[in-house]
């Protein structure tokens, strides 16, 4: 089949940009051909290393230095993402953000399969619940994002479940004989890594012998430098810059810590998946759409309950897994085990299934 992942710009470092990645390259493998459509290109390469088999193209090319016949600016794009989709040859597009999505709904053809794969809440109704009902299939990567959107379009189109898909293995696995702690992502607020580093604080004072890893970048760097320094914890936390190998430096870790806040608008998913597939427990805030979706309390990781004195929770719940080895490693097989689901070819397979299933 012809696949075309529509996605807003494949160079940027998110969870949803790596899932993307993951799928297009396995698909590939399968015998398809597959294209990453990016509307936006910002430099020469993507973040994450992708497959030499997968067609990687972009409607604009933002790069420095390019010149453009149309005068920049919203207009522009949408001229250019309209002509571009009327165009498409492709047996099946998945669009990867509501805005595309709804451009998918109304440009492509109809003779494609067209899909909407979303990872964070619905957003407002108006476009979403007027358009959505002309795709084929939306797909959410929890349980609880396939009844929110079920809910929002009233059984208007037909939403399905399908997780996000980790690097194809085999995975580097954590011997769990380090005394680390690691965490990834974008440093953004509503990632939270400042309640991270103050209940690490407590951690280093009972604990010194272990350290935390931070991995990522982004615009709360500063304020969490000037964190660390305000603690005294520059021998205790280290700021490791960014990777597209999260799962290799998750393997060398014995714990993974996620502290993402409630209002987050998109659940932490693939570095959970990733610390997972690596062998390593997670602990987690317990928030509506946070890493409950994936890690079960007491088999792959630990959830503690966010509000009055969740730092000092949170510390609590890192000493106690920190002191507690055999703990620790039970609940790494639990984790392992629970990332079969998120495995590459696993995840292929049933967007095969749904795209075979939809087509005309």
């Amino acid at each position: 089949m012809r696949i075309c992942l529509l996605v807003p710009s494949v160079c940027g470092m998110r969870g949803d940009v790596r899932s993307v990645v993951n799928l297009a390259g396995e698909l590939a493998e399968r015998h398809h051909d597959v294209e990453i459509l990016s509307v936006r290109r910002h430099r020469e390469k993507p973040f994450f290393p992708v497959s030499a088999k997968v067609t990687l193209s972009w409607v604009i090319d933002d790069q420095p230095g390019v010149r453009h016949l149309l005068p920049r600016g919203q207009m522009r794009t949408e001229v250019a993402l309209w002509r571009r989709l009327r165009g498409l040859r492709a047996d099946a597009v998945i669009a990867t953000r509501p805005g595309l999505s709804v451009q998918v709904a109304r440009h492509v053809p109809r003779e494609i399969v067209r899909v909407a794969r979303e990872w964070g809440r619905p957003p407002l109704p108006g476009p979403i619940t007027k358009f959505y009902p002309r795709l084929d299939a939306v797909v959410t990567a929890t349980e609880k994002g396939r009844q929110d959107w079920d809910r929002l379009l009233h059984g208007g189109a037909d939403v399905r479940l399908i997780p996000d898909a980790l690097p194809a293995g085999p995975w580097p696995r954590s011997r769990m004989d380090n005394r680390i702690v690691a965490a990834g992502g974008r440093w953004v607020p509503a990632k939270a890594y400042d309640r991270l580093i103050r209940a690490f604080a407590v951690v280093a004072d009972k604990r010194p012998d272990w350290r935390l890893r931070l991995y990522g970048g982004g615009p709360e760097e500063r304020r969490l430098r000037a964190l660390v320094q305000e603690l005294n914890l520059h021998n205790h936390v280290y700021f490791m810059g960014t990777t597209s190998d999260l799962t290799g430096e998750f393997a060398k870790a014995s714990i993974v810590a996620v502290t993402s806040r409630a209002e987050m608008p998109q659940t932490p998913g693939m570095a959970v998946i990733e610390a997972m597939a690596s062998g390593v427990p997670v602990i987690g805030f317990d928030t509506p759409s946070g890493p409950g979706e994936f890690v079960v309390e007491g088999r792959s990781g630990v959830l503690v309950a966010e509000g009055s004195g969740e730092i000092e929770a949170y510390a609590s719940a890192l000493l106690a897994l920190i002191d507690d080895e055999r703990r620790r490693r039970e609940l790494a097989a639990g984790a392992l085990g629970a990332a079969a689901v998120h495995t590459a070819p696993e995840v292929a397979g049933q967007w095969e299934k749904l795209i075979t299933a939809t087509s005309r």
